[in-house]
C-alpha cells in the first residue's frame, strides 16, 4: 500500500508511536510520519506508507498551521506543561495593548533558539537526553518564519493563538519568547497542529478509526495519492523515450520546461495517460532534468 494517512494524533503519545500502532494495524512494514509533534501536542499528522516513505521530505518542508493556549506567569524547563516549573511571576501588569505590541515583534522572519528539551542533536547525542541529565548547552539561533499569528482570544492569563509558520519552528520555543518579551515569562499550556501541507484537522481520522475501517478492510479509502501533496510543483508529461531514460537514471532534456526562481528545482513527472512516475530535479548548469525519485 502506497499513500498517505492524515492521522489526528491524541495527545499522551508520540509521534514514534502512532507510526507503530499503524505499522501494527495495517501491517506495513515501511510507515513514517512527516513532521514530529510533542507527546502533548494534537493534530495533524501525517504517515506515509510504502513508496510515499520517500516523499516524507517535501511533506515536512511545508508550513504547518496551530491552534496554541499560553499561560503567562509560569516557566517550565520544557517550555510546555510537561515540564517542571521554574519560575512564577505576576502577569497582571499584561494589558492587551502590551500583547498586541509583543505579538507584532514575533511576525515575519524572526531568529529562534530551539528549546533543551528537543530531539536536535549536539555530538551526536539528543539535546533532550543532556537536558535530563542537568545539562544545558549553547544552542545556536536559526531562521524561522511566522507567517501569521493571530490573537484568537485573551483571557488572563490564558492566551490563545492562531499560528501559521514555517518548518523548523518550535511553538514552544515561541510561547518562551512571548512570555520573556512581555517580562512575566509564559509556557505552552495547549497545542494543536491543525493543518500541515493539504492536510486539514477537519478532515483527519483518529487511530480508532483506522482500526475499525482495518477490521472492515475498507481502510484504504483513508489513503491519500503519493502526488496529492506535492501540486505545488509544475508537472511534466514524458514521451516513452523520456520514461525510459527515467527509469534507468539518465537525465533528462525537456525544452522549455524550466522551474521558477534561481537554482534548483523540481517537478512531477507522468505518463500520457496521468499515471504518476516520480519527481524530477532540475540542473541549472546543464539545463536538464535529473530523476530525482522514481515511482515505477
Amino acid at each position: 500500500m502506497d499513500g498517505i494517512l492524515n492521522i489526528n494524533k491524541p495527545p499522551g503519545i508520540t509521534s514514534f508511536g502512532v507510526v507503530a500502532r499503524v505499522k501494527r494495524l495495517t501491517g506495513e512494514r515501511r510507515v513514517g510520519h512527516a513532521g514530529t509533534l510533542d507527546p502533548t501536542a494534537s493534530g495533524v499528522l501525517p504517515v506515509c506508507l510504502g513508496n510515499a516513505t520517500r516523499i516524507v521530505e517535501f511533506l515536512i518542508d511545508s508550513g504547518k498551521t496551530y491552534r496554541a493556549v499560553i499561560e503567562l506567569g509560569v516557566t517550565t524547563d520544557t517550555y510546555d506543561a510537561a515540564g517542571q516549573v521554574t519560575r512564577h511571576a505576576d502577569p497582571a501588569g499584561v494589558g492587551l495593548p502590551q500583547l498586541e505590541q509583543a505579538l507584532a515583534s514575533f511576525r515575519g522572519a524572526i531568529k529562534q533558539t530551539p528549546p533543551m528539551f528537543s530531539a536536535l542533536k549536539s555530538r551526536g547525542r539528543p539535546l533532550y537526553k543532556l537536558a535530563r541529565a542537568g545539562l544545558t548547552i549553547e544552542r545556536k539561533s536559526r531562521p524561522v518564519t511566522i507567517y501569521r499569528l493571530d490573537l484568537v482570544s485573551w483571557a488572563a492569563p490564558l492566551v490563545e493563538l492562531e499560528i501559521e509558520c514555517s518548518k523548523g519552528t518550535y511553538v514552544r520555543s515561541l510561547a518562551n519568547d512571548i512570555g520573556e518579551a512581555l517580562g512575566c515569562g509564559a509556557f505552552l499550556k495547549e497545542l494543536v497542529r491543525t493543518r500541515s501541507s493539504i492536510f486539514d484537522i477537519g478532515d483527519a481520522i483518529s487511530l480508532d478509526m483506522l482500526e475499525e475501517a482495518v477490521k472492515s478492510s475498507d481502510w484504504p479509502r483513508f489513503l491519500h495519492q503519493v502526488d496529492s501533496v506535492l501540486g505545488g510543483m509544475p508537472s511534466v508529461t514524458l514521451a516513452e523515450a523520456q520514461q525510459a531514460d527515467m527509469r534507468h537514471g539518465n537525465v533528462l532534456n525537456i525544452p522549455g520546461t524550466v522551474p521558477p526562481g534561481a537554482g534548483p528545482g523540481y517537478c512531477r513527472a507522468y505518463t500520457p495517460e496521468g499515471r504518476f512516475l516520480g519527481i524530477l530535479r532540475y540542473l541549472p548548469d546543464s539545463g536538464l532534468w535529473h530523476p530525482e525519485k522514481v515511482f515505477v
